[in-house]
């Protein structure tokens, strides 16, 4: 039998549903620990229940939401060592990540990684321009990192492989509100050195994958990645 054409998968409600509650969960708009309803998520997204209901189903399988009753969920929390082993499997996942970017990306998608890069930088030097302890220093801040998670996804999609990539939504899921918490606490102390470190991590890891040097990204990113996640789980567990 001849293979037939794939359709193109029309985007329901319910995905629109899922895709504005799970990124509401990663930013923190939603916190670890509340409580929320399918009556107020429909009220709060202006639409109904029912592609509230089939989200919600989805959060559950991704472990982002606990069921606490018929109509009721909590969005989900972690312990420490629970935590610890989703860091683990991100170090590993996005190390491997960086070292089939380095062997199979393309020339456009490379470029695209530097555009992010040389706009984090831009934006580091209006920094080191601000006020420390300023509402600017702190948007600033949060526009950098924002860039750098874009640069992570960027990589994460020049590895070609869509089940690694669904694997690192499903992880990066689970610490994007504590990395943002953590970058603030510790750009309080020491601004400059915290941003150009971590900005130098990720051109560095560029570099390697523009090089095409699997080996070399490989381990930069899990170095790079064990570094973030340390700190993540110290200001997690520090509050």
């Amino acid at each position: 039998m001849a293979l037939l054409p794939q359709l193109p998968s029309p985007v329901t409600l319910g995905d629109q549903a899922y895709a504005a509650i799970r990124e509401a969960i990663v930013t923190g708009a939603l916190k670890r620990g509340e409580k929320v309803t399918e009556r107020g998520l429909a009220e709060s997204l202006s639409i109904s229940a029912t592609p509230v209901r089939e989200a919600l189903r989805r959060l559950e399988q991704d472990r982002l939401v606990e069921r606490t009753g018929p109509r009721s969920v909590r969005i989900a929390q972690f312990g420490m060592d629970e935590l610890r082993e989703f860091t683990m499997m991100e170090d590993v996942l996005r190390a491997l990540a960086a070292r089939l970017a380095a062997e199979k990306s393309t020339a456009a998608q490379r470029r695209e990684m530097s555009d992010c890069l040389d706009g984090a930088d831009a934006l580091r030097g209006r920094l080191h321009e601000t006020d420390a302890g300023s509402d600017a220093e702190r948007d600033l801040v949060l526009e950098i990192q924002e860039l750098m998670r874009h640069f992570h996804q960027l990589v994460d999609q020049a590895s070609g492989n869509a089940t690694l990539v669904q694997m690192l939504r499903t992880v990066d899921a689970f610490g994007t509100e504590e990395r943002r918490a953590g970058v603030l606490s510790e750009v309080r102390s020491e601004r400059a050195k915290v941003v150009d470190e971590r900005y130098r991590q990720h051109r560095v890891i560029f570099e390697a994958v523009a090089a095409g040097n699997g080996e070399l990204a490989e381990e930069l990113m899990r170095a790079h990645s064990h570094t973030s996640n340390t700190s993540r789980i110290a200001t997690r567990f520090s509050n």
